[in-house]
This record gives C-alpha cells, structure tokens and sequence, in this order.
C-alpha cells in the first residue's frame, strides 16, 4: 500500500495499456520510391482496447462538386456511414465490393441515404450517373489505422507494444486485395519503419 502511494505521489500509476504504448512511425513509397499520399496504414495487435472504436473525422461520406468527399474514409467494422448529397444533381452511389455490396437509388439535393458495413475490407465506390466519381470505404478492426499524408508519412500513437501486423492498403498495390502486410515488432520506445510498395 505505502508503494502504490508513492507512485501515485509520483504521478507514473497508469493503466497496464497506456504504460506500454509506443508511437509508430511509418513512411510509404511507391514503387518509384517517391512518397506515396493517401495510403492507409493498419497496424494488427492482439491487445484490443475495451473501448469502441472510434475516429475523429466521422463516418460521412458527402457527395459536393461532382465528387465523393472524402477519397478514402475509414470507419470501424460496424459503423453506420451516411452519403449526404450537397450537390444540386441526384446521385446513385453503389458498390460491387465483396466487403459490402449495396445499391443507393438516385436520390437529390441535401437528402442523405445510410449504410451499415459489417465486414471488414475496402469497399470501392461508384455513382451510376457519373463515372467520374470514385471513392473507397476502408472498415476496419483496428483503432490504430490512419491515411498516410503528402510525404508519404503516417503516425500512429498510443500502439500496444509487442508483436504486431502492419498492412497497407492502397489501390494500386499489387498483391490480394490491394494490401502489403509484414509482422513487426513494436518496441516500448516506439517503431519507425520505411515500407516501399510493388504497384501496377
């Protein structure tokens, strides 16, 4: 009792997750070696929080300009994602993906349509009325997924260190469903890795 006092006069008692957390650090390139944006990043533990999961950019999907918003959005397997059309054209979204396969008729300006996505995957996204338009859903079953960004970069925080998997997705890697994985080890004081892709 008198230690664990002392630690919490001390301010280090934290839980058993955060204490061995670490920030990952990871650099994407195509296969030109140059930084490749918009990639996602997934990292696989076998220690899952408690906690839903959750991401601070939300679960729409807004058709505005001609074009889906965002390119890519990833969710948590389970979410409800909605497609607001802000566009003063209708809109016939639908998707062949085996992750989920769905059919939103034409529908107008700022009325909404919604779709669950139970399976995890990429889901490729497609308006019947304008070819244009293409997006994707990544649904995912881990919190620790992000896009990389215009360097090619991605951090990641707060990952249980230990034995993992890191995947990348991106629609132009060559191999099953568009995804490089390699396990990984991630260190109590962080990871930083460089995963170069194969493309088409």
């Amino acid at each position: 009792m008198l230690i664990r006092l002392l630690f919490i006069a001390l301010g280090v008692v934290s839980t058993p997750f955060a204490a061995h957390a670490a920030t990952a650090n990871i650099d994407v390139r195509g296969p030109d070696g140059k930084p490749l944006a918009g990639a996602v990043v997934m990292i696989d533990t076998p220690k899952k929080p408690a906690a839903p999961i959750r991401f601070t950019w939300g679960t729409a999907m807004s058709q505005r300009n001609i074009q889906f918003d965002p390119h890519v959005l990833i969710v948590p397997i389970g979410s409800t994602v909605t497609f607001p059309n802000f566009d003063k054209v209708r809109h016939h979204v639908y998707s062949f993906s085996k992750a989920k396969k769905f059919d939103l008729k034409l529908y107008g300006k700022d009325d909404t349509r919604s779709v669950l996505f139970d399976h995890a995957g990429a889901v490729a996204l497609g308006c019947n009325i304008h070819d244009q338009m293409s997006a994707f859903i990544l649904v995912v079953e881990t919190p620790f997924a992000v896009q990389t960004d215009v360097n090619g970069h991605a951090t990641i925080a707060g990952v249980p260190a230990g034995g993992a998997t890191v995947r990348i997705w991106h629609p132009s890697i060559r191999a099953k469903d568009n995804v490089l994985a390699q396990p990984a080890t991630i260190a109590a004081t962080g990871f930083t890795n460089t995963y170069t892709i194969r493309g088409r």
